[in-house]
């Protein structure tokens, strides 16, 4: 397992976030993983200039890199948002105690809108048409990641949210995902893996696709849904023990847990979202 970087101290911390090309990449990764040229597309920036401030993040422990599986000279780049938010709050302890806590408990409401454009815009349409908010979630077989990600939206917002999920090439639903979901509480054994083309003519809010090589073959679907992508390797594929298995899927949905952590707020109103209790 590889060992985090120690905490940079506050002033460190500030002046890592001060740089304005690292202040970008923070904000390009916060919408989603992405590869080093097209943070460079989305900079503006020359490569070198872009790979030594994402060295410099690395090394603060702000950003995370995972090699793609779709194309294994190519990697992803993704923020650790738990590592900022936690950075984010000792922070504002150093310089008041009070400031700390608070920055700490508005974590959920405010960071993700802190670090990207924010959906303030389309939310407060949503707000007015009284509609919920519609995501797709991709992976290539949809037997595991995707329906692990649709059911705990579905669970964790109280069916605010409106979740679907899909496969490029559909495989029936993987019984380490029905396990891992079950420690949960959340019981998926019904479910069936369906293919992206189901959902080809419905429009969608999100697409959020969870392995590298269905992002390269996702069509472009109406109404020009925002898009986002979680670089996550497939479970099924860590090892041929039952144990190794289930350990994958286990570290599979708390990463996922993680992120919709940061997302869901997108999608809620926070004084409306009320996450369910973990089982």
């Amino acid at each position: 397992m590889p060992i985090d970087p120690p905490d940079p101290s506050p002033l460190e911390f500030l002046h890592l976030l001060a740089e304005p090309l690292r202040w970008d990449l923070l904000q390009q990764l916060a919408g989603g993983d992405l590869r080093v040229h097209e943070l460079v597309e989305g900079s503006g920036k020359p490569q070198n200039l872009v790979s030594y401030h994402l060295r410099e993040l690395r090394a603060a422990g702000l950003v995370c890199a995972r090699r793609s599986s779709a194309d294994g000279r190519d990697t992803y780049y993704r923020v650790d948002l738990d590592r900022c938010a936690r950075l984010l709050g000792a922070t504002g302890s150093a310089l008041h105690p009070g400031l700390g806590a608070a920055l700490t408990a508005g974590l959920t409401a405010g960071l993700t809108a802190g670090l990207t454009a924010g959906p303030t815009a389309d939310l407060t349409a949503e707000r007015r048409s009284g509609s919920a908010p519609r995501v797709l979630f991709l992976c290539t077989g949809n037997s595991g990641r995707s329906q692990i990600a649709e059911a705990l939206v579905q669970a964790r917002s109280g069916g605010r949210v409106d979740a679907r999920s899909a496969g490029s090439h559909p495989k029936p639903l993987h019984p380490g995902a029905v396990r891992v979901m079950a420690d949960r509480g959340i019981d998926i054994s019904d479910r069936t893996s369906k293919h992206l083309r189901r959902f080809g003519r419905m429009r969608f809010d999100h697409v959020v696709t969870l392995c590298d090589k269905v992002r390269e073959v996702c069509p472009e679907l109406p109404g020009h849904p925002r898009r986002a992508h979680w670089s996550m390797p497939d479970p099924a594929a860590a090892g041929d023990t039952a144990d190794a298995i289930d350990e994958a899927f286990a570290r599979t949905a708390d990463e996922i847990e993680d992120r919709l952590g940061f997302f869901l707020p997108q999608l809620i109103p926070p004084a409306d979202h009320e996450e369910t209790p973990h089982a």
